[in-house]
């Protein structure tokens, strides 16, 4: 899709989206105002955030198609609104087949028009995506041409232009995050997955190193090998470097995405029903390659490391068992009370080997860890277990402006006992009770003290149903709100 900003006419074939407040009803051309008043007084189109009206034209003896958007009072604007009204748009403009259309923003003092700008580009690239490649009766792709304006400002300036680049490189990073997390693991298994870090890495400009199983053995990451070894699939380490602050060496984040290409549970088996979108198991992963690609392709002035302990969760002779006892490249001792929490002891590695050999002064972990989180907050708000409040505020923050939701669970004392083992120093599945809760303290046994944030994305990572922003399947969450957190740090 391309995206571009250019003064306000319409032609033959196009569609002009017009946005408007439910405060201020009026449009400066009166053929275009006769329709408002009249879908306005036929209770058709009121201007509350999410209305879309549309009607059409004889304009020169040709058909103009003109969407009304509803964006709510004026007052209560956002960027978040700006995202979803245009997305609308955009899928009925796909609906109607046509070639181009015009986005026609709002003159408002509320939002800076760079960053309506920036949002509406976003909102038109994912309102437009789909994953059909593997149909063979798919139909041809629409091509569309969006076009950006704003009443009263022709010409788009350097900040514009800019702006238009900055959205369609988030989105980029999103999209790549769908893609992956959609694939079927038969395409997408641990050694492609590192594949498409080191393409990502290429295009974008960030470092990529893969290591193998006996760099796995070597590093001592028991806990992750013990996941891995059931499957024909080699497990691969995946790391990604971008110092972007070379002044400022030793401040380093570390993103530690879960990926599992593929989960059966192991010996604690999953249901059929519970495996069929266990391809989707490596969207911690997918994630933190996509968040790189952007910080990376931005050039923020950060420096960021990203670790993937990639390997499918399978059934052999050899597979791990629960009441095994192993180890971990930390040195503490598991008990395996469930082969399906693997997740956490991937991760464990992962984390301890962020910190010890990329010097990560603090973490920031993603995982599709557990359906309690789901249980929870349902398929709308991302699970955090952190050990900073300071850290959190950012990430809220970011969110608070990305749109995507994210709640603190408490972390008391009491829960911290409950991943304790009678038999070895820590157990990987203490119940049912508190299940994300203790998911994630598991893992902050791992973290040194470091600031630390875990996420849980079970429930955002993927999507059973369509939204205006988001298709069935991979959703990209949160690739919007990391890129956000670390670029208000470059600033």
């Amino acid at each position: 899709m391309k995206v571009s900003y250019r003064s306000f006419t319409c032609s033959q074939g196009d569609i002009k989206v017009i946005y408007l407040f439910e405060d201020n009803l009026t449009f400066s051309k009166e053929e275009v105002n006769k329709h408002i008043v009249l879908a306005n007084g036929r209770n058709l189109f009121n201007g509350k955030k999410g209305d879309l009206y549309t009607f059409t034209l004889d304009v020169n003896e040709t058909i103009q198609t003109i969407i009304l958007l509803g964006l709510g009072k004026e007052e209560d604007l956002t960027v978040d609104t700006i995202r979803k009204v245009t997305a609308k748009a955009i899928r009925k403009a796909n609906e109607l087949k046509v070639s181009t259309v015009f986005l026609r923003l709002p003159k408002t003092e509320v939002l800076q028009i760079e960053e309506m700008v920036k949002n509406a580009t976003i909102a038109a690239q994912l309102a437009g995506y789909k994953f059909d490649r593997y149909k063979t009766n798919s139909k041809e792709e629409n091509d569309l041409t969006v076009s950006i304006a704003r009443c009263g400002l022709k010409e788009a300036t350097p900040e514009i232009v800019s702006a238009i680049e900055e959205g369609n490189e988030v989105a980029k990073g999103i999209i790549l995050a769908r893609d992956l997390v959609n694939e079927p693991a038969n395409v997408l298994y641990p050694e492609t997955l590192a594949e498409e870090a080191v393409k990502a890495g290429k295009q974008n400009g960030f470092e990529v190193e893969v290591h193998g199983v006996e760099k796995i053995k070597e590093l001592k990451m028991e806990a992750f090998y013990s996941v891995a070894k059931a499957s024909e699939k080699e497990p691969k380490l995946i790391v990604m470097r971008y110092f972007g602050n070379p002044e400022q060496k030793g401040e380093i984040l570390g993103l530690v995405g879960k990926g599992l290409t593929y989960d059966s549970g192991g010996y604690s088996i999953k249901p059929t029903s519970g495996m069929v979108d266990m391809k989707s198991d490596m969207g911690g992963a997918a994630s933190v390659i996509g968040a790189m690609s952007i910080i990376a392709n931005r050039q923020l002035k950060v420096n960021v490391v990203a670790v993937v302990a990639a390997c499918e969760n399978m059934i052999s002779g050899g597979a791990y068992k629960p009441g095994d006892i192993i180890g971990s490249m930390a040195g503490k001792t598991i008990e395996i009370r469930n082969t399906d929490a693997e997740g956490r002891l991937t991760l464990v590695d992962a984390v301890n080997y962020v910190i010890e050999k990329e010097n990560a002064n603090e973490v920031i972990d993603l995982a599709t860890l557990t359906g309690a989180a789901l249980v929870a907050l349902g398929d709308t708000t991302t699970a955090v277990v952190t050990n900073n409040d300071k850290f959190y505020g950012e990430l809220k923050e970011a969110s608070a402006y990305t749109g995507e939701k994210f709640w603190q669970l408490p972390s008391f004392d009491e829960y911290k006992e409950m991943v304790k083992s009678e038999i070895a120093d820590l157990n990987n599945s203490p119940g049912r009770n508190a299940g994300t809760i203790t998911a994630g303290l598991f893992i902050g046994e791992f973290v040194q003290n470091k600031p630390w944030l875990h996420l849980d994305i079970a429930g955002t990572a993927w999507a059973d149903k369509k939204t205006d922003l988001t298709v069935k399947g991979g959703t990209g969450a949160p690739v919007h709100t990391l890129y956000e957190l670390v670029k208000r740090r470059s600033k």
